[in-house]
């Protein structure tokens, strides 16, 4: 999948300024295929998050952005350059699911939080559905990804460690195109304790 002008000069910019600022490893980088619709599936705890996951592995990320961010001129023109799209946060915006759907079936990397919004603590959020109904309707396989930093929260010259773990199919976790909200929740519960299992591990 062809990359941006502006991905590929973001990148050059901002990998060796995190490790400046983060000191960031990244562990099972080759668990992402190199083509392919994926959903990149993360928890969040800080703004630079959408960051770590487009430096952390080779392929371009494509993320659901909160509507907001397209109203103001230069965050607009931001999110558009990095291939962002936006969504309605709370309303079950069925436009942006579709989005979504459309983006990983094209062979894309999407990216999305599972937790909806910041952690203010560092503990993990309940997960949310809407990357299960996009794992679903678009049948292609969640790669479950963990960002640990030291003492639970990002901050500057503190380590981060980001995982990534092995790609999930979607009938593993129990979902089809006919899916239930009950399936759906069950889904995203099961992505969400693979993405604790990779902090338990970086945290041994």
């Amino acid at each position: 999948m062809k990359r941006s002008i502006a991905y590929i000069i973001g990148k050059i910019i901002l990998v060796p300024l995190f490790k400046l600022l983060f000191f960031y490893r990244v562990n099972g980088k080759s668990n992402v295929p190199k083509d392919g619709g994926y959903i990149f599936c993360s928890n969040h705890l800080s703004n630079f998050d959408p960051v770590f996951l487009e430096i952390c592995q080779g392929r371009q990320v494509y993320f659901m952005a909160k509507e907001e961010l397209f109203k103001n001129p230069f965050t607009n023109c931001i999110c558009k350059m990095f291939g962002a799209f936006p969504v309605q946060r709370g309303a079950g915006d069925g436009k942006a699911i579709n989005k979504a759907v459309e983006v990983v079936k094209q062979g894309k990397l999407l990216g999305i939080f599972i937790e909806g919004t910041r952690s203010k603590t560092g503990e993990f959020l309940r997960p949310k559905s809407g990357t299960a109904v996009i794992a679903a309707h678009a049948n292609v396989p969640v790669i479950p990804v963990c960002i640990t930093p030291k003492n639970k929260k990002i901050k500057l010259f503190r380590k981060v460690t980001v995982s990534i773990g092995e790609p999930i199919m979607p009938e593993t976790l129990g979902l089809s195109e006919n899916s239930s909200a009950e399936e759906y929740r069950n889904a995203a519960r099961s992505i969400m304790s693979e993405i604790h299992k990779l902090r338990e591990r970086d945290l041994k």
